[in-house]
């Protein structure tokens, strides 16, 4: 059977719908291994291509994956050492600012909700405003005060499994090619060129996917940034930088990277609705860019799925594995599907079969030939 006739089944589907959710669940147990594993894999995607380039002017794999893996170790660590000061600083008046950020917030909805009420007789009486300023209020008050310090905490015990990223990044661009010949090694004759092709599937997908949504990210935050500083807001890069990577969470990331605008939009500008407007009216924009022009070009290459599993996968995602769910979702989809349709291909391809049952029967004479009885 051809490669290119295969079509996956409603049985193949099924599998591959319930291998995603078994990893996800398995995955949200190990969550301080699987971060750290999949930057490490998005750094190694996009090293790879300079270690490549060494290869081609006669530097040995294991001296390239160094040269390349100090480089970048170099690149990621001098801003964190010069950073790490003004990063405690900033952590010390976190609280403080937080509070005056999320003020600012609530004074702009007050201020909406004040000119609502001027043009409407039904919410000037039911007193919307100010309940809602009252409990508002004391809501983040709380948040603040009992959930945020062990929000802080539980960044901080992450933080050192993150120092596994650049380790794991350099042996996969050290040994991933010994890695991948083991495992052929333990592949039949007959499978060998199969299970090739499923390798290379696997890794083109992973490869796409990540280094996709990093294209996917850039592309939103000189959006943002762009029409952020045309709004006259201070930090329009960082904003825009933290924007987009929120937006790595499907649809709950979006919208709490406008929130985070529109705060400190509210804060900066108070008394100008028009342009926490402007800022709402910019992400949608965005958005809507992301959906119709960026993600087809990007991410969309990687992940040939209907649009309408695309969106039942996330929430079945958010459902079984919360938000790493949500974000982990597509790319575990993504080779899942590789995998499930090969295996498919597999076990419905009648001359594979034939040929790794001939070669059995070769072998069987080879090994009993000198026990024959004349």
């Amino acid at each position: 059977m051809s490669l290119l006739r295969y079509r996956a089944g409603p049985l193949v589907w099924s599998g591959n719908i319930l291998a995603t959710c078994l990893l996800l669940f398995f995955f949200q147990k190990i969550l301080w291994l699987v971060v750290p594993f999949i930057l490490a894999l998005v750094l190694h995607y996009l090293l790879a291509p300079l270690k490549l380039r060494l290869l081609l002017r006669g530097v040995s794999h294991d001296a390239a994956a160094a040269m390349v893996s100090v480089a970048a170790f170099l690149v990621c660590a001098l801003p964190v050492v010069y950073g790490f000061p003004r990063l405690l600083g900033d952590v010390a008046g976190l609280h403080e600012t937080l509070l005056r950020y999320i003020g600012g917030g609530i004074r702009l909805l007050t201020d909406v909700l004040s000119d609502l009420e001027a043009r409407s007789a039904f919410l000037a009486e039911s007193g919307a405003r100010a309940m809602l300023e009252t409990q508002l209020g004391g809501f983040f008050e709380h948040f603040t005060e009992k959930y945020l310090p062990g929000i802080v905490m539980g960044l901080m015990v992450w933080s050192p499994s993150l120092l596994l990223v650049p380790f794991i990044a350099f042996f996969m661009l050290r040994d991933g090619w010994r890695f991948r010949r083991l495992l052929l090694r333990a592949v039949p004759n007959a499978y060998f060129e199969r299970s090739l092709a499923l390798i290379d599937a696997v890794d083109r997908t992973a490869r796409q996917y990540f280094v996709g949504l990093l294209q996917l990210t850039l592309l939103d935050t000189l959006c943002l940034a762009a029409g952020l500083w045309v709004i006259g807001i201070d930090g329009a890069l960082m904003l825009g930088l933290l924007a987009a990577v929120l937006a790595w969470i499907p649809f709950v990331g979006s919208v709490i990277g406008c929130l985070l605008v529109v705060l400190v939009v509210a804060t900066d500008f108070p008394g100008q609705p028009g342009v926490a407007y402007a800022a709402i009216g910019l992400f949608v924009a965005v958005r809507l860019l992301d959906d119709f022009v960026f993600m087809p070009v990007t991410v969309g290459k990687s992940l040939n799925m209907h649009p309408l599993v695309t969106v039942l996968m996330i929430f079945i995602g958010g459902a079984v594995a919360g938000v790493p769910g949500l974000m982990l979702v597509l790319p575990v989809l993504g080779v899942v599907m590789v995998l499930g349709e090969s295996a498919g291909q597999l076990l419905t391809d009648p001359r594979l079969h034939a040929r790794h049952a001939h070669a059995k029967a070769l072998e069987l004479r080879r090994v009993t030939r000198d026990l024959r009885i004349d």
